[in-house]
């Protein structure tokens, strides 16, 4: 089959029947099996042979693999692609819907475009133009302030400029908006996991919303037919299209598997609101002193039907005022965040287990998802985008990356108490109709101080941070300097600290603007209600000589 062009203008660019068959001899020296997955993808997407010299494989995910190829353009100069390979088992609507977002916001402030798109059965490669970037865990630590209020400022153009079409990216992270620091270029790409607001301007988002609503909750992962809507993404009319049309519905169910759910990040099997957690099976003979743990008040169902009677059985009965018929209205009539006697306890009773399971997007990277997220508010918006933008700036200011790093939702969301306190939490949760508790209180932070103590700007005191990252940053690892890739043993002389010292005042980290932080502050808004969005972050007075680039 032949190729289904995105952007005829740039399809033009490319001589066909140029690549020599030269990928069965690759010229990099690349491991052996990165060479069979070159090999395996000429074998799947033949036709990709006549125009590329795929040399190496440089980005891998659950959904996808990233490839770098070459091709001889128009004025007989070769130019280097990226080439993404979307895993067999992707839906179409899905494949459609992110090649849409590229085409109609990529190609501009900061957004990747789309080149070429081949398809040949199941397998789908999007063609991309290649950005050199550097990998943000080696640079994070070795940038100047200029340059971290330029990444920033750029990052929000982009989000602005999405956000404009209706799309939410929902997986922004620094391995998703590539950097080049030398030619000071960058593009938010992954568009994978994105939705629609409910006035988007991307056709297909919406009809992935609409379809997952059907499929019973809203999840933008569940996996949809696509009746009665077309890719708008021009393809031959002679070949097969990506995107089922509505006479052949029965064949748009066919690859709707397990798989294709699992793909879009969002498993068939109901998850807890913090993760695969079972609230019933606490230990109470664990130590107080353990780490801090924090839980809704009102937690989901548990996903295993026999194992929630079984739990219901061995615990006391709820207090009863009455006939178990005259119950019911009362329970029904009371304020909705407290329903139930396992207010404020370690187990859940029947009234909470008889619930409806909550369905809310989840997609995302641990690390990056907002608190809206983590607690499966089913109302998301451009927010969450902005809440993982200001993650970002957190580490970049610290030099700590990943700056959070949890394996569920509950420790992530406890991390997030951490450094914006615990009462803090609870109240915003309460606004966007969630209950979170918390065993103790934690103090909100000051970020200011938080940054410039991880960065080793502010000497490390016993007040300075909260145990949790002193020990992270022990006062014997001041002379470990973040801001530096060769940065100095802890055995090393004084001399030396003070020398790491001198490079932190000549990258600008001495004299950080208090304005920086007040952004900081605005992005890890709690609150999505209020949360700055990125038009009014590009308004702030940090970037108030950038408005004009």
């Amino acid at each position: 089959m032949e190729a289904a062009p995105c952007q005829t203008s740039s399809v033009k660019g490319l001589e066909h029947g140029t690549r020599e068959k030269e990928h069965s001899t690759v010229t990099r020296k690349v491991p052996r099996d990165v060479q069979m997955d070159i090999e395996y993808l000429y074998e799947v997407v033949p036709q990709l042979s006549r125009v590329f010299r795929i040399t190496d494989k440089i980005g891998e995910g659950t959904f996808s693999s990233v490839y770098l190829g070459e091709a001889q353009i128009t004025s007989g100069e070769r130019e280097k692609f990226a080439l993404k390979h979307l895993i067999p088992t992707s839906h179409p609507v899905r494949i459609a819907a992110e090649l849409q977002c590229l085409t109609v916001a990529g190609g501009k402030e900061n957004v990747m475009g789309v080149t070429y798109c081949f398809r040949k059965d199941h397998h789908v490669v999007i063609v991309m133009p290649y950005v050199e970037h550097q990998a943000f865990v080696d640079i994070v630590g070795t940038l100047s302030y200029e340059e971290v209020r330029q990444y920033i400022y750029h990052l929000l153009k982009a989000l602005k400029h999405i956000h404009k079409f209706g799309i939410i990216h929902r997986d922004i992270k620094p391995t998703n908006f590539l950097y080049n620091r030398r030619e000071n270029k960058y593009a938010l790409v992954d568009f994978g996991l994105a939705q629609g607001t409910p006035d988007t301007q991307i056709q297909l988002l919406k009809v992935v919303k609409a379809k997952a609503h059907r499929a019973g909750g809203g999840s933008a992962g569940k996996c949809e037919d696509s009746q009665g809507k077309q890719a708008q993404v021009p393809l031959p009319p002679n070949k097969r299209s990506p995107v089922p049309h509505s006479s052949t519905k029965a064949a748009v169910k066919k690859p709707c598997t397990k798989h294709n759910k699992e793909l879009l990040g969002l498993s068939k099997t109901s998850r807890s609101v913090f993760g695969e957690r079972n609230l019933n099976s606490i230990n109470h003979a664990k130590n107080p002193s353990d780490k801090i743990e924090g839980h809704l008040v009102k937690p989901s169902k548990a996903d295993d039907i026999s194992a929630r009677k079984l739990a219901s059985t061995k615990r006391r009965a709820v207090p009863s005022r009455g006939p178990a018929a005259s119950q019911k209205p009362k329970s029904a009539a009371l304020n909705p965040p407290l329903t139930c006697n396992c207010y404020m306890s370690d187990r859940i009773c029947n009234i909470c287990l008889s619930r409806k399971q909550q369905v809310a997007p989840r997609a995302g990277t641990p690390g990056f998802r907002a608190p809206e997220v983590l607690t499966k508010c089913p109302n998301q918006g451009t927010a969450i985008d902005m809440w993982s933008a200001g993650v970002i700036l957190l580490s970049l200011l610290s030099g700590r990356y990943p700056f959070f790093k949890a394996s569920d939702d509950l420790v992530a969301l406890t991390q997030i108490m951490t450094i914006r306190g615990s009462r803090e939490t609870m109240q915003a949760a309460g606004k966007f109709g969630k209950a979170v508790m918390c065993s103790r209180e934690l103090p909100r932070l000051d970020l200011r101080i938080l940054c410039e103590t991880l960065r080793g700007v502010r000497p490390c005191g016993e007040d300075s941070l909260p145990a949790e990252f002193r020990a992270s940053r022990h006062p014997a690892d001041a002379k470990q300097d973040l801001t530096d890739p060769a940065a100095t043993q802890s055995s090393q002389s004084r001399t030396d600290t003070s020398k790491s010292t001198g490079r932190l005042q000549d990258r600008g980290w001495d004299s950080v603007p208090d304005d920086m932080y007040d952004l900081l502050d605005k992005l890890l808004d709690l609150n999505p209600e209020t949360r700055i969005t990125a038009d009014e972050a590009l308004q702030h007075p940090v970037f108030k000589d950038l408005s004009d680039e």
